[in-house]
């Protein structure tokens, strides 16, 4: 151990009791919890205590100065708090505009994204609410934070990193096992006595990331007044959670979170800690990156986001096809939009105006989109699926990450562009945005999701989702005139729209939820049929959900017919697949690895090896209908 660690353990050690120092948050009155989003903030200052600021570790990388820090958020149980962190800027600063980073569930603060951010004129705090932090010499995976907790630090892995002292908001692991984030209910590792929000970790996080705004404040290269908040998945919601309750925030970046959380069984949660509860308290600029499929952030409830965040200036960017996942068009919306308005030096276009038209002279719907003509749009999409459920009613998180979402080829007509919307049935409800891609003078970069670096060239900005019922389809005369089709794809013109990777590279592996739709049902008997041309010898993949099968291809200029049962297909356990029955995705690669969760064991395999030469050439992918 270096003499500076050494110290700062010394002082780590000797300040978790702290004994006279006042509580952060005072006592309940009567035992009466706070009611309400105001009375579970009223009274906190964030900037009343010292931040006790704690340096292990420094380094310099490409012209920025990296730290991991730990500082005070707060005295609880007569027990210091202490939230790790890195911190970086570029040298030679001169007031920076600032960024509070918040991981996801079973992340890290990581130093990529303070590098990356720091490259492009940033200083950021990425805070390690779970204890987990990525840095060059500086590791504490969960296995870490467990040794932390148990204070062996003779051990050659201890580091020092987040300390919740006589409180709990760990995740993954979490310290206690009844600390989850679904509950206010009083136990030993809570604050209150009684059921109670401060009890909840999503609070005491968001009292973390409030600390870390101050942290920023404090530093001598930062400007206190351009100060930015984004995270992922539950970082999501923590970074709405914090915009609705620190006005310092001047713009947010949620991504994968903060729009869904609505329905808990607690009124008192509902009341307080509810995505809503938040979202109409926030006044400043705010974008959502929301991939159309996520689970955790689902598309539907954005619609509702939208209409209840009370700040003018907000976007939305909507990925068809991808969950909890985003390539690098869509996640450089966030990082342009801190440029926008913490820097002041990119303007993006206005939010896609779009309209649906039921009555129609063919009786299809019609959905017509208008950029921002302030900056050209270089394409525009438009998606559309009928595998939504109506407002109100229960969503689906398998149905949610499947959809599938038609891709419907728009007609440009001076600055505006139209599809028609062929349906399968008019007995579901029709849900349909675009999004509109532009190009950005000079590739952006920056560290994406789960911080693999990313160079954007293009953004992509979407508009909002518009939705029609069943009862307005049939009003309006609306006609079914899709058929079902045993012609899965052609892979002619602009297939791979319906197809998506979360690779930014050039890989050509790809997938679709095609299958999931009612238009692509596998007959009985049915065997999956695709042509496939290699130019050298290779195996190709084909998987379905947790199932693949690996096929030899010869090579050469031939086309090589492949014909696939259900029993073709093993999972990890080597079991073949029961049928077509209920399927969802489908997948075209080179390699796939497949996973089993049983019995609190999982089993893992892989599939394929390195493709040699160039992509391969698909045509006709079908269902060839067999003997009933």
């Amino acid at each position: 151990m270096t003499p500076r660690f050494i110290l700062a353990l010394t002082i780590a050690l000797a300040g978790r009791l702290v004994g006279a120092e006042p509580e952060t948050l005072t006592p309940l009155k009567d035992g009466r919890a706070p009611q309400t989003f105001e009375e579970l903030w009223a009274g906190f200052d964030p900037r009343r205590e010292p931040l006790d600021i704690e340096t292990l570790k420094t380094w310099k990388e490409d012209g920025v100065t990296l730290r991991v820090v730990r500082y005070r958020i707060g005295i609880f149980k007569g027990q210091k708090t202490m939230m790790a962190a890195v911190y970086g800027f570029p040298e030679s600063p001169s007031k920076l505009p600032g960024l509070v980073q918040i991981h996801g569930g079973g992340q890290y603060a990581d130093y990529r994204a303070v590098l990356t951010n720091a490259k492009r004129g940033y200083a950021t705090i990425s805070i390690a609410w779970a204890g987990r932090i990525a840095a060059p010499g500086y590791t504490v995976n969960k296995d870490g934070v467990a040794l932390f907790w148990a204070g062996k630090t003779s051990d050659p892995a201890y580091r020092l990193t987040t300390d919740w002292g006589a409180l709990d908001a760990y995740h993954d692991p979490c310290r206690n096992a009844k600390n989850n984030f679904q509950t206010l209910a009083p136990a030993g590792w809570t604050l209150d006595a009684v059921e109670s929000p401060r009890n909840n970790p999503w609070f005491l996080c968001t009292l973390g990331a409030r600390r870390a705004l101050t942290f920023l404040e404090a530093q001598p290269e930062v400007d206190p007044e351009r100060l930015g908040v984004y995270g992922h998945s539950m970082g999501g919601k923590l970074t709405v959670l914090t915009t609705a309750a620190d006005s310092r925030a001047k713009a947010a970046a949620p991504s994968c979170g903060g729009v869904s959380d609505r329905t808990h069984a607690s009124p008192l949660y509902r009341a307080t800690l509810n995505d809503d509860q938040s979202l109409k308290r926030i006044t400043c600029p705010i974008v959502f990156l929301s991939p159309a499929n996520d689970f955790h952030g689902r598309i539907d409830d954005l619609q509702t986001a939208l209409q209840e965040v009370r700040s003018p200036e907000w976007r939305v960017t909507c990925s068809a096809h991808h969950s909890h996942q985003d390539t690098a068009e869509f996640q450089v919306v966030g990082l342009l939009w801190f440029d926008q308005h913490l820097r002041g030096d990119f303007t993006l276009p206005r939010t896609p105006a779009a309209s649906l038209v039921l009555k129609t002279p063919d009786a299809v719907p019609a959905f017509t989109v208008t950029p921002d003509a302030a900056r050209p749009a270089a394409t525009v999409d438009i998606y559309y699926t009928q595998q939504g459920q109506l407002a109100g009613e229960k969503d689906d998180r398998e149905n949610t990450k499947a959809r599938f979402w038609h891709h419907a080829r728009a007609i440009r007509e001076g600055g505006t562009w139209r599809a028609s919307l062929p349906l399968a049935t008019i007995g579901k409800p029709l849900w349909v945005y675009a999004t509109a891609h532009y190009a950005v003078e000079k590739p952006v970069t920056g560290a994406g999701y789960y911080y693999s670096i990313y160079t954007a060239k293009a953004f992509a900005l979407s508009s909002r989702m518009l939705v029609a019922t069943p009862d307005q389809l049939a009003a309006a005369g609306v006609k079914a005139t899709a058929p079902a089709s045993l012609l899965i794809e052609d892979f002619a013109s602009d297939w791979e729209k319906e197809w998506f990777t979360y690779e930014s590279t050039d890989h050509w592996a790809r997938r679709t939820h095609k299958i999931y739709d009612d238009r692509w049902q596998a007959p009985p008997a049915a065997k999956l049929v695709l042509e496939v041309r290699s130019a050298q010898p290779n195996r190709l993949v084909v998987g379905i959900d947790g199932y693949a099968a690996a096929i030899a291809l010869t090579g050469g200029a031939a086309w090589q017919q492949i014909s696939l049962a259900p029993e073709d297909f093993r999972n990890a356990a080597d079991l073949a697949l029961p049928g077509w029955k209920g399927i969802r995705e489908l997948r075209l690669a080179a390699k796939d690895r497949l996973t089993l969760r049983e019995r609190g064991e999982e089993r893992r395999r892989e599939v394929g090896a390195e493709w040699l030469g160039p992509r391969p050439e698909f045509q006709n992918l079908r269902w060839a209908a067999g003997a009933p």
